[in-house]
């Protein structure tokens, strides 16, 4: 679908919807704004983002209602499908519902309401973007097919697109294809950004508890202080690192918090503990770096006569792209007449997205959201609404080729 057709069904949308004010032209972006930014004012972390799925599923099924819905998938996610026959594709389009756990400092109108909790991964953004395709599928009439427009829970845990794909309701329909984006910071607004090899690295968050024996801080050769092992673990782990992302070999540990002890000055402790995530660019890697991790504290806390317990946690496998579904993206970019941005190597975060990449035949791509604005994640950030008629259009074409071109098979 080219830009013209996307505003050709944006007027029909207008032209036949009753309820617009007198001599006021109330257009769909206005009303994607609003639901951008009433989502933004109201956050929910992962696994709480009830009011959320509430919200988004009122504003789809007022403005057109699906063929049905399924609802509670993987904790407060839903879908909505809408049905053009038998056979045919079926394709997803799949965005977030959590919001993260840091405090706002934008003083705008629309700033989020709740202490500590605000949208600064731009799935608002997505959200709205996604609920936005219903006034494009209103008035398409393909001749087989379904689309499937799939709200998920807890993307910033890792857990909620496992917890999706574990729910036979959505096994079952038995999706053909299943795309996603996210708004990538820094880069020129409305480019597409691809890359070859995948959207996203492999990452896996760890904590590794170290115990000695505690004593008096006055005599602590009568105990088993964690500390000299504990730098050494760190040191030896720093080690393990490959910054160049050119490398297969690519790999950053980052320790993200430790602890040891207590302040209590007359005790020389016994427990210390450290946290770290894990990135590569692959499963294969990972696991090789996860045996490399275990040999350093195999070795060092037998030197230092501890015992260690490693727990593994908040798994995001590596988001691959199929290369047909690569190429839609890329044949929608041209359509739109939106310029491609191809980088050589994943985003170095973590996109649950990766669950679903391994079983569905799927892209994820990136949306310039300007080269001035804040970092994701950064408390000063927030979504770009001008992204919203990019993503609605980039997904319109995505759904509408693999549709008419599975139509035309079944001919």
């Amino acid at each position: 679908m080219t830009r013209v057709e996307v505003n050709a069904a944006r007027q029909g949308f207008l032209d036949h919807n009753e309820d617009l004010p007198v001599g006021k032209e109330l257009k769909m972006i206005e009303r994607l704004i609003e639901l951008r930014k009433e989502l933004h004012r109201y956050p929910e972390l992962s696994e709480v983002e009830r009011m959320t799925a509430k919200k988004v599923k009122a504003f789809i099924t007022a403005h057109y209602p699906p063929t049905c819905v399924i609802d509670n998938l993987g904790g407060h996610g839903f879908a909505v499908i809408y049905e053009f026959g038998t056979g045919g594709a079926t394709v997803a389009i799949r965005c977030e519902l959590d919001a993260l756990p840091i405090l706002e400092v934008n003083t705008f109108s629309h700033k989020s309401t709740v202490n500590g909790v605000s949208h600064k991964c731009g799935h608002d953004g997505h959200m709205a973007i996604v609920a936005g395709l219903v006034f494009w599928i209103k008035e398409q009439a393909f001749d087989s097919g379904k689309i499937v427009l799939l709200f998920q829970p807890a993307e910033e845990t890792g857990r909620g697109a496992i917890k999706v794909l574990e729910d036979i309701r959505f096994r079952e329909l038995n999706c053909s294809h299943l795309f996603a984006l996210h708004n990538i910071p820094g880069v020129p607004l409305h480019s597409i950004v691809t890359m070859v090899n995948g959207f996203s690295a492999e990452v896996q968050s760890c904590s590794v508890r170290i115990e000695g024996k505690e004593c008096h801080a006055s005599a602590p050769e009568n105990g088993i202080n964690p500390a000299l092992g504990m730098a050494e673990i760190i040191t030896a782990l720093a080690a393990l690192n490959v910054h160049d992302p050119m490398s297969e070999n690519f790999a950053i540990l980052t320790p993200v918090h430790s602890s040891m002890g207590q302040k209590s000055y007359g005790i020389s402790p016994a427990k210390a503990e450290l946290h770290y995530t894990l990135r590569t660019w692959s499963a294969e890697k990972m696991s090789a770096l996860k045996t490399d991790l275990e040999q350093v504290l195999q070795n060092t806390n037998k030197a230092h006569d501890l015992t260690y317990r490693v727990d593994w946690f908040e798994h995001f496998p590596a988001s691959k792209n199929d290369a047909d579904c690569q190429l839609a993206v890329i044949a929608a970019a041209s359509e739109n007449g939106y310029s491609l941005v191809k980088r050589p190597y994943p985003f170095k975060f973590g996109e649950d997205f990766g669950w679903f990449s391994k079983n569905f035949k799927s892209a994820m791509f990136g949306l310039g959201a300007g080269e001035d604005i804040p970092d994701l994640h950064n408390a000063d950030y927030d979504f770009p609404d001008e992204l919203l008629e990019t993503g609605i259009a980039m997904f319109a074409s995505i759904i509408g080729k693999l549709l008419r071109e599975s139509s035309s098979a079944n001919i």
